[in-house]
């Protein structure tokens, strides 16, 4: 087993987010391409969705999910994630590159604040189902105090 997939294994039995480099392949002249897939991804894909023409000062998400696991890329434009767990910790991730994805496991708030020109790329674990959602902001504070 390599280093990476060492260490990709590793946060696979965390449950906080990180950001996965996927690496990429090319060369300047001829463009560049990144792979995701079931080895370098900590679920299996069952749905793919992206989000683009965000206005300006919008801020998206708003949400957690309950057993729902993602990956979220900027695939063009620049993304910032803030990130709450379950137990009141912040996190914030910027991203700005298709090469690398931010893993976000369940039962985690976001937002999600997107330049206008900014493309999201978001792989999921799950069909969608709205049952998953955790729309309120005091009723995930309430799953907090119950951890």
């Amino acid at each position: 087993m390599n280093g990476r997939n060492l260490v990709l294994n590793l946060h696979k039995m965390s449950n906080k987010p990180y950001i996965i480099d996927f690496g990429k392949i090319g060369s300047t002249e001829n463009g560049f391409i990144s792979i995701a897939h079931l080895q370098n991804t900590p679920f299996h894909i069952q749905r793919v969705y992206w989000t683009y023409n965000t206005p300006d000062g919008v801020v998206r998400g708003h949400h957690a999910h309950k057993k729902l696991h993602q990956m979220i890329f900027a695939v063009h434009g620049n993304i910032t994630m803030h990130i709450e767990n379950e137990h009141g910790v912040m996190y914030k991730f910027n991203l700005n590159t298709p090469a690398s994805g931010l893993y976000i496991p369940p039962r985690h708030w976001r937002t999600i604040e997107m330049s206008n020109n900014a493309v999201l790329l978001c792989l999921a674990s799950e069909e969608y189902n709205e049952d998953d959602y955790i729309r309120n902001y005091d009723d995930f504070k309430r799953i907090r105090s119950i951890n």
